[in-house]
């Protein structure tokens, strides 16, 4: 995706912090995006239906209710990208926010160029992918995966995954039964800006195996190559057996 598509997504900031939230729509405006803002976690919901934006950017210290609860419901109507903001580090809490379903999350005090970046990188990994055909694979009786419908199936259900777990899954699976590091899958999946995020595809791969392996403790199609990566199961090699 180039740079120019990005000019006109729209971005809707939810932050009690006027000035932050006047500091985020400036930087996001002068390179092109349609920004707007709310201050309250209702607030947010109310607005999330009217504008259709394209991405959230969500702080997670809101007057009424937190941003966990504003995510928690958000996500049971709609899949739009959303980026956690805390003035908070501690692993728990951005761990929390991936858990319900957020996409990323930024650290206060974050500098404009971060702000960008994070949010082309989430847009950009979130609308790309799935857009060459491909043969459904069926890996096995039990997991089948139809990458032109954006479905797998596990046991006969459909299996619902988030855009970052399908992409993920695709990456691993265009590249069953060899080795993908850690930076090789940071860089496809969330782009090079997160070569040091290296606990995003652990929790990632676990959300994953949770979905599809029917013992995630003892997987049989995502493999770990301890100290390297993961590798998605040859299954054509199997089928040859």
């Amino acid at each position: 995706m180039s740079e120019s598509n990005f000019r006109n997504r729209r971005i809707l900031v939810v932050d009690d912090e006027q000035r932050m939230a006047r500091f985020i729509r400036l930087n996001l405006e002068h390179d092109g995006f349609i920004v707007e803002e709310t201050y309250s976690g209702m607030g947010a919901i109310d607005r999330l239906r009217d504008v259709m934006p394209d991405l959230v950017l969500l702080d997670v210290m809101l007057p009424d209710i937190d941003g966990f609860e504003v995510l928690n419901i958000l996500r049971e109507f709609s899949q739009v990208p959303v980026i956690m903001l805390t003035a908070r580090g501690e692993e728990d809490d951005r761990v929390k926010g991936l858990e319900l379903g957020a996409d990323d999350y930024i650290t206060k005090p974050f500098s404009p160029r971060e702000l960008v970046v994070r949010v082309k990188a989430v847009l950009r990994r979130t609308e790309a992918g799935g857009q060459t055909p491909h043969d459904v694979i069926e890996v096995d009786e039990r997991l089948k995966i139809d990458f032109d419908k954006r479905e797998v199936w596990v046991e006969g259900k459909l299996v619902k995954l988030r855009p970052t777990e399908y992409r993920l899954l695709y990456h691993l699976v265009q590249n069953a039964g060899w080795v993908q590091t850690y930076d090789q899958l940071l860089a496809k999946v969330w782009g090079y800006e997160y070569r040091d995020e290296t606990h995003y595809v652990r929790l990632y791969i676990n959300y994953l195996r949770q979905k599809l392996e029917k013992t995630p403790s003892e997987p049989i199609y995502i493999l770990t190559e301890r100290g390297v990566g993961y590798r998605f199961v040859d299954y054509r090699r199997l089928k040859k057996e």
